[in-house]
């Protein structure tokens, strides 16, 4: 079979715009103008007023918790609700910014947050709630909206995988203050690696900015904003007021000209996606995996497979024959199952009970992903389907 994860994420549109950009006469390859035409379309493609290009997902969600720290007026909120399947950085990023992780399980239906679990967890201590939209599903609902609004909680939204998924007719990503994206090989895009954050908020916009670059002054964009402050530090180089402890999370012009010419086809690629999908779940054994996604609004990043037993030993004879037909997978889906289980967690955390994260634990044990990907043939996905529908499991 030989399938992997991630096949052909590059064409020669991408390399092709690269090309222009190295026979410039001097180019600039750091951060430039190629930037700011990247972060200008994205915004325009989200719908969103402004977007902060980044060297990773991984760096757009610190600096977005970052920001939530540098903004947070009342210190006894300082609990951040997070789901436990997620990316590593998500959790990392509470914590490096002094924040407390408030886990809670996930729903099997989207692989997001268990929107019950979040109200009961929510109280005054509560500053935000980091959702990760997991796999390309949709994790928001009407309920979590409202409950937000009226307690006055900031929504922070990892989209990092769904790029393209909505609810209620609008792209994720545009209901939270702050919103994550990642553009990593694997993921619906790439610029080789790289991320971005975006906002509504100009405040939050101009921080964004200064915390991509080693906190300085002068990458706020305000010219008001900087006039005042560097009077204040008078006694200051102009050029050199660093206003926050971080460190250099800038990209460069050759991802965002990858990034420019990859924009272009993912909204048709992104249908191929949802397509794909669809296809692979109906053709799969519903009595040996789960199959009952909850697909309204979104935008598959790789094919999810849950099994139905709770048998190790069926478990990695499954595993066996996977890597015998050459089918690339990672268990425990997004970051590796439950976060809760890891061992950077130890010392934050004191003991769990792991029955109360009855779904969560499923996936870590018995749960997969498989390479979904724009130029994946029909006949593939059933030649992968037939695979999984023989073994016993």
């Amino acid at each position: 079979m030989k399938h992997k994860l991630m096949h052909n994420n590059f064409n020669k549109n991408d390399f092709k715009e690269v090309k222009k950009l190295l026979n410039q006469t001097n180019p600039v390859l750091t951060q430039s103008r190629k930037v700011e035409e990247f972060e200008k379309k994205w915004s325009k493609w989200l719908n969103v007023k402004y977007s902060t290009y980044v060297n990773s997902g991984s760096s757009a969600n610190f600096i977005s918790i970052s920001i939530l720290k540098a903004l947070n007026k009342n210190k006894k909120k300082n609990e951040i609700i997070v789901p436990s399947l997620t990316w590593v950085s998500d959790i990392n990023s509470v914590i490096m910014n002094d924040f407390k992780p408030v886990f809670v399980d996930i729903d099997l239906k989207n692989l997001s947050m268990n929107i019950e679990q979040v109200k009961k967890k929510i109280n005054k201590k509560t500053l935000a709630i980091f959702i990760t939209h997991a796999q390309g599903f949709n994790g928001l609902n009407k309920d979590l909206i409202k409950i937000i609004k009226k307690k006055k909680i900031i929504l922070i939204e990892d989209v990092c995988e769904s790029h393209g998924a909505t609810f209620l007719g609008k792209k994720l990503g545009t209901f939270g203050k702050i919103s994550n994206f990642s553009f990593y090989f694997a993921h619906h895009m790439t610029t080789i690696e790289g991320g971005m954050i975006s906002t509504n908020d100009k405040k939050i916009y101009e921080l964004s900015r200064i915390f991509r670059s080693h906190g300085m002054l002068r990458e706020a964009n305000n010219p008001k904003y900087e006039k005042k402050i560097k009077k204040k530090f008078n006694y200051l180089s102009p050029q050199f007021i660093f206003l926050y402890p971080t460190l250099n999370f800038r990209n460069n012009e050759i991802g965002a000209c990858i990034g420019l010419s990859q924009l272009k086809r993912l909204d048709k690629n992104n249908r191929k996606r949802i397509l794909n999908l669809k296809y692979f779940l109906d053709l799969l054994n519903p009595k040996k995996y789960f199959t009952k996604y909850d697909l309204k609004g979104s935008c598959n990043y790789a094919f999810p497979i849950i099994l139905e037993t709770n048998s190790i030993r069926k478990r990695d004879k499954f595993e066996k024959i996977l890597l015998k037909e050459e089918i690339e997978f990672r268990r425990g889906n997004a970051g590796g199952g439950n976060q809760l289980r890891q061992p950077y967690l130890k010392k934050f955390l004191k003991k769990i009970n792991f029955k109360n994260f009855e779904n969560v634990e499923r996936v870590h044990n018995f749960g997969y992903y498989i390479g979904n990907y724009p130029d994946l043939k029909r006949t593939k996905i059933k030649k992968i389907c037939d695979i999984l529908n023989k073994i016993n499991i």
